[in-house]
């Protein structure tokens, strides 16, 4: 792929200033340049949605999903297996896309395409698993509970990693039956929203069950308040969060929030130093720290603290920061200025307060260097606030019970990770600290296909993506009960 956006598979005369309802067309809202966050190249362009090309996918999509619904589960199955297989094909070609797209350098790229693949052939075997459940019922009769889907499903993903988190909802709601109008983030359509629609095109989905709409804040908006649409799940940050959910809440739709939070990292006292620092960096900094589940508090436990942060000095002074698509890179730019600007403030800020900056706290451009504050406290902005950028915040504790404390005290939070060979010690903090997913032995930086992922408090609604959490979210139960002849009642 070059700068203009020509490659195989994802030729830019296919999709250039359109968006996908099963054909590739024009959008009300019209177009959009896509810029490379790293050197400011246009790759292209992607058409704009707005509340009309909402509204209109939405009843094609409710049209088409009763077909798809009813399709042979088998010819179900194989459209997803072959998607699977364009992803797999194409890998290399799509890889540079979203290291392109996104910032992010070519491991993290290739990663997105496995899991990609992976949550693909998890949606095929989800239509050869039990669907229901046989109830008691009298002798003749049959009383069942059976998954049902909920009709058409509204996505809304974000920039950080687009593929996976776009396609984690919408492979399981195809598979359960729904059809989708999906709206990937305007600073990734590509790689969160072209790159899933070529695929099902490619693979032999029925036009009208995927529609993908590029769009900002009205499609979004649309999208939540569409009477036509039954449930949404997003991702993103928790103030938007709420936003989704009020919208939704007025034609009452089922919603799943996947949210931001503040994950704690806690190092005790008998771990090991070298270790320890390895997988601060690398819940820190992994992807500038964009991830939803980053290590934004690193709590060190006072006797191993000094040798900790000695070891994340030499990596935060030696990562390697600029352009991912150059190979020699750890880091690559931010999405976009505003975070710069954000991040930086919170730093400095913080620095304010009385933190101490060890490494990093300056930028050039897009491109933040790898940051270590230490001497941070509760109330201090890079404590309490979600970071998304490449900032280890050292927070020191003396107890195990110092450490529950400070890792329980945040309003939401998405993983939390113990570093510790004793299990039992490990555990006890597990156990008390309020988390969506806990890490004994490992950073905060993990997901699975098969696992149920997502958050505590602010941090999401409850809901779960992931193996058999899908079912919950992605289908209601239905009560079926089978008579061989109506009875006589009585009047």
């Amino acid at each position: 792929m070059d700068a203009s956006g020509t490659s195989a598979f994802l030729h830019h005369s296919t999709w250039h200033g359109k968006v996908f309802d099963g054909d590739w067309v024009a959008a009300h809202g019209g177009r959009q340049p896509i810029t490379e966050p790293a050197t400011g190249a246009t790759l292209g362009a992607t058409g704009v949605a707005d509340a009309h090309d909402v509204a209109r996918a939405a009843q094609a999509a409710r049209a088409a999903q009763r077909g798809w619904a009813a399709m042979d589960y088998k010819q179900r199955a194989q459209i997803f297996r072959k998607a699977a297989a364009l992803l797999e094909q194409h890998g290399d070609e799509l890889a540079a896309w979203i290291a392109r797209e996104t910032g992010g350098i070519l491991p993290k790229a290739q990663l997105e395409v496995r899991e990609a693949t992976a949550h693909l052939h998890e949606a095929a075997a989800m239509l050869t698993q039990p669907q229901g459940q046989l109830l008691a019922a009298p002798h003749g009769q049959f009383s069942m509970a059976r998954r049902v889907p909920h009709g058409v499903v509204g996505v809304i993903s974000p920039f950080n990693f687009p593929l996976i988190l776009s396609i984690r909802s919408i492979a399981p709601a195809l598979a359960m039956g729904n059809a989708v109008v999906h709206k990937p983030d305007l600073q990734t359509p590509v790689t969160g929203g072209v790159i899933i629609a070529r695929i099902f095109e490619a693979a032999g989905l029925p036009k009208g069950v995927l529609h993908v709409l590029p769009g900002g804040a009205d499609a979004g908006e649309a999208l939540c308040s569409d009477p036509a649409i039954a449930m949404v799940s997003f991702t993103g940050s928790t103030a938007v969060g709420r936003r989704v959910a009020e919208l939704a809440g007025r034609t009452l739709k089922k919603v799943s929030l996947e949210l931001g939070g503040k994950n704690s990292l806690v190092i005790l006292d008998d771990a090991d130093p070298d270790i320890a620092a390895a997988n601060v960096a690398w819940g820190a900094y992994l992807h500038q720290g964009q991830i939803c589940m980053a290590s934004g508090r690193i709590l060190l436990q006072r006797g191993i603290a000094a040798a900790v942060t000695e070891r994340l000095l030499a990596k935060a002074n030696t990562l390697p920061v600029g352009d991912p698509m150059s190979g020699t890179v750890a880091l690559g730019p931010l999405i976009n200025g505003r975070q710069v600007e954000r991040l930086h403030g919170i730093v400095q800020d913080s620095i304010a307060a009385g933190a101490r900056l060890l490494a990093g706290g300056r930028h050039d451009g897009r491109f933040y260097q790898p940051t270590v504050l230490d001497g941070v406290t509760p109330g201090m902005r890079c404590f309490e606030e979600e970071l998304f950028g490449p900032v280890a915040a050292i927070t020191v504790f003396d107890s195990d019970a110092d450490a529950i404390a400070l890792a329980s005290n945040t309003e939401g939070c998405l993983a939390l990770g113990v570093i510790s060979p004793s299990l039992a010690r490990a555990m006890r903090i597990v156990n008390q600290v309020p988390c969506g997913h806990a890490h004994v032995n490992d950073q905060t930086v993990l997901a699975e296909v098969h696992a149920p992922f997502g958050g505590s408090g602010t941090s999401g609604n409850g809901g779960r993506h992931g193996g058999p959490a899908d079912w919950d979210e992605f289908s209601q139960w239905q009560w079926l009960t089978i008579k061989s002849e109506a009875p006589r009642y009585p009047f």
